[in-house]
């Protein structure tokens, strides 16, 4: 049976992919302008860009608005480990980390995230990881503000929450996949057609009060979550 023809714009994502893959494009490498590869491919902008968004769901090509379409570095994993500390996901060194502090009050779906009444103070920790001078994934942390460490250094803030909170006794966990949000998008900068893998944690201490609840974002072309689950064998009945 005779397979149908490539369409052009898998053509042209498999030409420039043999580029990156042999050298010839190399990472941190600026593309041509996409008016240019559209000229030299002979097609319609929007089928070379059709092209591009392949590549960028494939995490080879990243588009950084205002300045073009670059070839990205290797991009390193990371592993998301359940149950963890604030910040679980790890990798063989440690990416950069800048982290915004803005408080706020607790409004739509905080209230019932962090189970308090509207209005209430809360500090939220914006949290970005970085490789080199590209972000890496992005984390949400919210703690009532009467909890929040004040002046955290960039790096420390896992450590700092450790300290001051009350020791969480649960965490509940929520994993999906799912598409990026336009925000996301941005501040990533990925494709809006790669999924990510969306957690959110919600830490309690031992009388039920949420101290800390987390949404995470990482993207699925760089992450991988682990869960590890610890059975307690029953102690054995003697026989009479």
């Amino acid at each position: 049976m005779t397979q149908p023809a490539p369409s052009r714009r898998h053509t042209i994502a498999e030409d420039l992919r043999n580029q990156i893959a042999t050298g010839r494009l190399k990472p941190g490498e600026r593309l041509p302008s996409e008016a240019q590869l559209a000229a030299h491919y002979t097609v319609s902008t929007p089928t070379l860009r059709n092209a591009l968004t392949l590549l960028q769901g494939e995490g080879l090509v990243e588009k950084i608005h205002g300045t073009g379409n670059f070839v990205r570095h290797p991009l390193r994993r990371v592993t998301y480990v359940g149950g963890g500390s604030t910040l679980s996901a790890q990798s063989d060194e440690p990416l950069r980390t800048t982290v915004r502090t803005t408080h706020l009050r607790a409004h739509g779906h905080l209230t019932a995230l962090l189970k308090v009444a509207s209005r209430s103070p809360l500090t939220e920790f914006l949290c970005v990881s970085h490789e080199g001078r590209s972000p890496h994934s992005l984390a949400r942390i919210y703690m009532p503000r009467e909890l929040a460490p004040a002046g955290v250094p960039e790096g420390l803030l896992a450590a700092r929450l450790e300290q001051l909170r009350p020791r969480m006794a649960e965490v509940r966990e929520t994993v999906s996949t799912r598409l990026p949000t336009p925000d996301e998008v941005t501040a990533l900068r990925i494709s809006s057609t790669l999924a990510v893998l969306s957690i959110t944690r919600v830490g309690t201490d031992a009388a039920g009060r949420v101290v800390e609840a987390a949404l995470l974002v990482l993207p699925g072309d760089r992450a991988d979550a682990v869960f590890t689950t610890h059975h307690t064998p029953k102690a054995g009945r003697s026989e009479a």
